[in-house]
């Protein structure tokens, strides 16, 4: 296995964690923000309202990345 392979399969398994990290940000944000709702508890929403945001932006980067990264060029190839 070469530099380039083991260093594809690392940012592979980074961005799957990454992904379900920012999925389990944004799903938390959700029942916050429901919880809020319910209670009619401002600074409890805009928490979540942050929470969500958080979530998605994670989401965006991990797919971001995964997407339209080369790990050749960290390991010297063009």
């Amino acid at each position: 296995m070469s530099n380039t392979d083991l260093l594809s399969q690392v940012f592979s398994l980074i961005t799957k964690f990454t992904q379900v990290g920012g999925g389990l940000w944004l799903i938390w944000g959700i029942v916050m923000m429901a919880g809020a709702l319910k209670d009619k508890n401002g600074p409890q929403l805009q928490t979540a309202i942050w929470q969500v945001v958080g979530g998605m932006l994670i989401l965006v980067a991990a797919l971001w990345f995964s997407s339209s990264f080369d790990v050749g060029s960290l390991v010297g190839g063009r």
